[in-house]
């Protein structure tokens, strides 16, 4: 409790002083702070040839280089330029005592499984689902290799699910501004590196929450995947990584100061983010129908055994279909898929049958609910789906 406490009243105070927005009407993009993560002792995540320390360094550079090069009026600021360990906490100083205007942190992501690939750019908020956490606390448990954490971080476990509750009290000043510059990055990682898109997310990082300016943490590829490890550490793909995120700074920086302000809504932009099988579903993995029972599930199909559901839930360990928590609830159903159980709702033979049972789910709180559709039990792309029933 005293931790609990402690760190609460440190949030609060941080709100108040860090998280105000800056009012001034002409707003220019005049400093930028790169952000190479890891460093030094701290590797990072490692794959079968490189180390995430390594190859981040390489794109902070060049990305720097690139700035310096085509935007002559903006100022770079490297949080580290050679192989050092910077804790988390003299990162976010860093960039706040330059009274920087953008702050990009590059990192690598990487999993137990060989499977997932592609990129995603995160702002600060809440995470929306137990993949964002995982990503947030391994990002995180670099404060654990600094002497002081307990003293610079208030007892914060970057291990403890519970710890990561407090991050929704955070009310992002920079939100929007953060998710234009993350759109803008994940979109040029389409265009120029051919990456997947795995969305612009949210999770509670502690470098984001303690930066004064609109600010991203960008998973560029996974490192864990052997074709995207050979893709981050050779010179073309660095090269044009760099260059994917220079022109999201490039392409922010000349809509503001222009007074566009094009920047989208948030919910908009992190549709996606609830939906995170959506990635999943791309790398062809097989997605079977786990009965709870150990027998046939006996879902309801159309002729073409199609059968549309009302994901609302993931778990690390399976609950019992009989749970308190699923009373009220229709045709309670899981599916297993790398190692963590999707709970879904309804046996729908058509997508509009589906929607009513996520209004339904909405009401009793699932708020970030969405349909999903199977295929002689089977999971596919649920835009597919719908083309298949409407024939």
């Amino acid at each position: 409790m005293e931790f609990k406490r402690a760190f609460l009243i440190f949030i609060l105070l941080s709100c108040g002083i860090i998280l105000l927005p800056s009012f001034s009407t002409a707003q220019k993009v005049q400093r930028v702070v790169i952000d190479a993560g890891h460093g030094g002792h701290d590797p990072g995540a490692v794959g079968k040839t490189s180390k995430e320390k390594d190859i981040v360094l390489a794109i902070a550079l060049k990305t720097g280089k690139l700035i310096n090069e085509n935007l002559k009026d903006v100022e770079v600021i490297y949080t580290r330029k050679t192989d050092v360990f910077v804790e988390l906490h003299r990162r976010a100083r860093i960039a706040n005592e330059a009274k920087a205007d953008l702050f990009i942190s590059i990192h690598c992501n990487a999993n137990k499984s060989t499977s997932p690939f592609g990129s995603e750019t995160y702002v600060m908020g809440l995470h929306r689902s137990d993949a964002n956490l995982a990503v947030a606390q391994l990002e995180n448990a670099s404060i654990l290799l600094e002497e002081d954490y307990h003293v610079q971080y208030e007892g914060f476990d970057p291990k403890s699910p519970e710890g990561y509750i407090f991050f929704s009290m955070l009310q992002n000043a920079y939100l929007d501004q953060s998710l234009y510059l993350a759109s803008g990055v994940q979109k040029y990682f389409r265009d120029i590196v051919n990456f997947y898109d795995r969305g612009v997310k949210q999770a509670g990082f502690l470098l984001l929450y303690k930066t004064t300016m609109p600010s991203v943490l960008i998973e560029a590829g996974f490192i864990s995947n052997a074709k995207e490890e050979k893709l981050l550490a050779s010179e073309q793909g660095q090269n044009n990584i760099a260059k994917s995120i220079y022109n999201a700074i490039r392409d922010y920086k000349l809509s503001v100061e222009k007074g566009n302000k094009p920047f989208p809504v948030a919910e908009e932009i992190l549709a996606k983010d609830v939906n995170d099988d959506k990635s999943e579903s791309q790398e062809k993995d097989k997605q079977h129908i786990a009965p709870q029972n150990g027998t046939d599930s006996g879902m309801e199909q159309n002729a073409s055994g199609l059968v549309f559901k009302v994901q609302f839930m993931i778990s690390k360990t399976q609950i019992a279909a009989s749970a308190k928590q699923f009373q009220n609830i229709p045709s309670v159903d899981h599916y297993l898929h790398q190692g963590m159980y999707k709970y879904t709702a309804g046996n729908e033979t058509s997508f509009d049958k589906a929607l009513k049972v996520r209004a339904e789910m909405v009401s009793k709180g699932y708020k970030d609910a969405f349909v999903v559709a199977f295929l002689n039990g089977e999971r596919i792309d649920v835009n597919k789906a719908r083309e298949m029933s409407a024939n």
